[in-house]
């Protein structure tokens, strides 16, 4: 249990980083000064985990009792803000790194949630709110849509990384290697996705024509 706990916590570690990294971009890009740099960059490197650990009970949450997770917020935010031109000019390495976090999260939010609950439902949205989470608070901060409901098989990249991580659950393969084969294909789903422009299906708005308004 307590090289699982450790695996957890070096994942978890390691997620809020690349997230971190994905926030404090986006600050950059909305033109934010240096504190909206560094709240952005906590908001998606911690959102995610708070929302998972306020819904499975896990409280406090870990980012307020571990100082490490707001201090590699921090740090990152600084240094994507000072070393911004080299960061904004790569926005596709952005994409990957974050699809990459998108993947740990996945996996790290369900074997945490498994900790607490079992109920797949409940661990396959433990999975969910620690992978997209973080990423919904900034886009509401930003005022815009958020992106796990408009972009390329963003959520469902990480549902179905969830449901994965539940079927290996039975295969009898160690914390490390789920996590390592569930980020493996949740980063892969998302840069297909991204490649070949994947989406899921849109309602069509169009209104019929009305043939008595022709004459």
């Amino acid at each position: 249990m307590e090289l699982e706990q450790t695996i957890i916590y070096i994942a978890d570690l390691l997620g809020t980083f690349i997230f971190a990294i994905t926030g404090a971009v986006k600050g950059v890009r909305l033109k934010l000064d240096i504190l909206g740099v560094i709240v952005f960059a906590c908001t998606v490197g911690c959102g995610g985990g708070v929302l998972r650990d306020i819904a499975i009970g896990a409280t406090p949450v870990a980012a307020f009792t571990d100082s490490a997770y707001i201090l590699i917020c921090v740090g990152t935010g600084l240094a994507v803000f000072f070393l911004a031109p080299k960061f904004v000019g790569r926005w596709r390495v952005i994409l990957y790194a974050d699809s990459l976090g998108l993947g740990v999260f996945t996996a790290l939010g369900i074997a945490k949630g498994a900790l607490f609950i079992s109920n797949p439902v409940g661990l396959l949205i433990c999975g969910i709110f620690s992978a997209v989470g973080g990423g919904v608070i900034r886009d509401i901060m930003s005022r815009s849509i958020p992106t796990v409901l408009t972009s390329d098989f963003y959520a469902t990249a990480s549902f179905f990384g969830g449901l994965l991580y539940l079927g290996l659950q039975f295969t009898g393969l160690d914390l490390f290697s789920k996590f390592v084969i569930v980020s493996s294909v949740v980063f892969l789903i998302r840069l297909i996705a991204i490649k070949y422009h994947f989406h899921l299906p849109v309602a069509d708005t169009a209104l019929p024509v009305d043939d008595s308004q022709k004459h």
